[in-house]
């Protein structure tokens, strides 16, 4: 812990005091324990075993692909905990869990520490926002089931609130380049992922105080769910670049060739760019290679923002990267070209250079080509030829530039 960045070590050190401080103070105030929650206690804790003993392998290997957020799926139990037990058996629900996954995370110890600790706020947290709101599952109406799915809507919104601000913090701070939403939050997936493991948390409440034999059942829901989640995590890797963590070829011309498709039935125009990163290898040599990836990291970032959702986003290979734009006429893309252009050119790189010290790389230009359906191409081979050969129009006229297609063999470029 000592051998990272004193921020980090700041950062890990008065957040811990500050969890810690109010774990104690949440112990000290917590009421009497009574047999029912010890028999609460038990049926999680057996649970959460169980889950955990059937997926561990599932875990590991989930663990050892994913390179930013792992969503352990544990949230059932600990969430389930705070809304149903007393602080100081959430707070055991915890350790029993962190306990058994010290012998599967196999992280260093400040991490395990740190994150457990998290944990534990964030669930005594969630726990007293939930008590805060009054009695629960008590009421016959509609009014009053709303008021108990606002309250617990309300409870995982700060349970998961804690965790970012604690995790997310961390993620930050710690990192030597500049930090993205996805590295430091995760991807859309992992937070959807998530919100669902709160949400059968909930369900784990609501069984466990109606009818508790049932958690049976959710013992063997989330085994199902875990293998499911390895299952979309392992398609996901084959669709996704692994250093930039958008779509690679292969994920990239399986969306494109659907769009296409669509495009094709319904008589709409479609348009395909193709963004060549100008004088990319004097990157490499001047800052490094570690340099030059993160500079692919952000272009990535930066075509994911400026794009539209329906638009899809790949890495071509090297320093060129795929955007298609289904749903498009030739003004909107050549306003959608030059808005990329600039963007990338507006960008700040914060990075290393070759003896590890802090750079920062601005200024850079890209070569666009655009290629457009149909008029330079009906299949996805097509117009992928026909924007190779703008992008090689751009460069040829000075590069900085969007080019489209030319409409006629004599007008490509020489060799």
């Amino acid at each position: 812990m000592w051998r990272r960045r004193p921020r980090v070590v700041a950062f890990f050190l008065a957040s811990e005091a500050i969890a810690l401080a109010v774990l104690a103070v949440s112990l000290t105030r917590s009421p009497a324990l009574v047999p029912r929650d010890w028999i609460n206690f038990g049926i999680l804790a057996a649970g959460a075993t169980i889950h955990i003993q059937l997926t561990q392998r599932q875990e590991e290997r989930r663990r050892n692909r994913k390179k930013t957020v792992l969503i352990d799926l544990t949230a059932v139990w600990t969430f389930s905990a705070a809304l149903i037990l007393p602080a100081p058996l959430i707070l055991l629900v915890i350790f029993v869990i962190r306990l058994q996954h010290w012998f599967i995370a196999r992280r260093p110890a400040h991490n395990f520490i740190f994150s457990s600790i998290t944990h534990g706020l964030a669930g005594v947290l969630a726990h007293l926002t939930y008590t805060a709101l009054g009695p629960h599952l008590l009421g016959t109406g509609w009014t009053d089931f709303l008021y108990e799915f606002g309250a617990i809507v309300l409870t995982g919104a700060i349970y998961e609130a804690i965790q970012i601000v604690y995790v997310g913090g961390a993620l930050a701070l710690g990192m030597s380049s500049e930090p993205t939403v996805r590295n430091v939050l995760g991807s859309p997936a992992d937070n959807m992922l998530e919100a669902i493991t709160i949400g059968l948390g909930a369900v784990t409440a609501i069984l466990l105080a109606v009818v508790p034999p049932m958690v049976a059942v959710m013992a063997v829901v989330t085994v199902v769910f875990n293998r499911l989640a390895e299952l979309d995590q392992l398609q996901n890797d084959v669709r996704t670049d692994p250093k930039t963590g958008i779509l690679n070829m292969r994920g990239w011309s399986e969306t494109a060739e659907r769009a296409l498709e669509r495009t094709a039935r319904s008589g709409d125009q479609l348009a395909l760019l193709m963004v060549d990163l100008d004088h990319f290898k004097w990157i490499n040599d001047t800052y490094g290679h570690p340099a030059g990836d993160d500079v692919l990291r952000t272009v990535a970032q930066t075509l994911d923002e400026v794009t539209r959702p329906s638009d899809s986003v790949g890495r071509f290979g090297g320093e060129e990267f795929l955007i298609l734009l289904p749903d498009i006429d030739e003004e909107a893309t050549r306003d959608a070209a030059e808005r990329i252009r600039i963007a990338i050119a507006k960008s700040h790189i914060v990075t290393t250079d070759k003896r590890g010290d802090p750079a920062t790389i601005a200024d850079r230009t890209t070569s666009i080509g655009v290629a457009r359906y149909p008029r330079h191409g009906d299949t996805l081979d097509r117009l992928l030829q026909a924007a190779d050969a703008a992008v090689y129009l751009a460069k040829e006229n000075g590069r900085d530039q969007v080019s489209f297609a030319p409409d006629t063999p004599d007008e490509l470029p020489a060799p």
